[in-house]
């Protein structure tokens, strides 16, 4: 099948575009970016310049909610991309979210609807981040990841491998889950241990630090080590750790 471009995509003359691609109306690509083989971008998604798009990835996808999600529907802006963006193989990126310059996504990775990520974020192999997630600027989320819907992390987070996040106690049962379905808030500067699982509405403070396989079920307080079944406080975090004095 030969390359399906619209004529009313507005891609720059110094862009590399692979076989197989279909590009919709209304997609803008900045100078000196690639695009690989096998690619769809849907209409109207922007992708600034210095932009690298691998293999089989899908950009701009609008999603198709079930009959009991509690995702909100309507009208999504496009996906846009900022300058130096790198997107994996088998990568799909929803409309309706907007991501800053110099970001990697990873392989296999997923990115729902009406995020916002920051500049220089990375999302790794296989990481899945739900709608309605906001993620700050240098953080960055490894392989495997889980972040669910209504999650903020802000600035300078570190997420290890296969960390779960939850927004839900009562897991799709009773109207009263509505109310309370809240995802946790990850401040400045933390670190969450590899395959760390922490409970709906949770707050990490900054420069915390959660050990590797920890249950939060509590508030973290900030500049504090915790580690176990369910996590406990165990020391602060040594000074010279602390992101101030990086």
């Amino acid at each position: 099948m030969a390359n399906l471009i619209s004529v009313q995509a507005h891609i720059d003359p110094t862009v590399s575009i692979g076989e197989n691609v279909i590009i919709e109306e209304g997609v803008t690509i900045g100078a000196h970016s690639t695009v690989g083989n096998q690619v769809t971008i849907k209409a109207g998604t922007r992708l600034g310049a210095n932009c690298t798009v691998s293999d089989f990835a899908l950009l701009g996808k609008q999603p198709k909610l079930g009959k009991a999600s509690t995702a909100g529907g309507g009208v999504l802006s496009p996906l846009t991309l900022g300058d130096g963006c790198s997107v994996g193989s088998h990568t799909v990126l929803m409309a309706g979210t907007t991501f800053g310059s110099e970001c990697i996504v990873g392989d296999n990775a997923g990115v729902r609807e009406r995020c916002v990520i920051g500049d220089n974020v990375i999302v790794g192999r296989s990481v899945t981040v739900e709608n309605d997630t906001t993620i700050g600027s240098r953080t960055r989320i490894q392989s495997g990841a889980y972040v669910t819907a209504y999650v903020t992390v802000e600035e300078d987070v570190f997420i290890a491998p296969m960390v779960v996040m939850t927004n839900d106690n009562y897991m799709g049962r009773t109207e009263k889950r509505l109310k309370e379905m809240r995802g946790c808030m990850i401040r400045r500067g933390a670190r969450v241990g590899g395959g760390v699982h922490i409970l709906p509405g949770i707050e990490i403070g900054e420069d915390s630090f959660i050990a590797t396989g920890s249950v939060v079920t509590r508030d973290v307080p900030a500049h504090m080590l915790v580690m176990g079944v369910p996590a406990k406080s165990v020391r602060p975090v040594a000074e010279e750790e602390l992101l101030e004095n990086q």
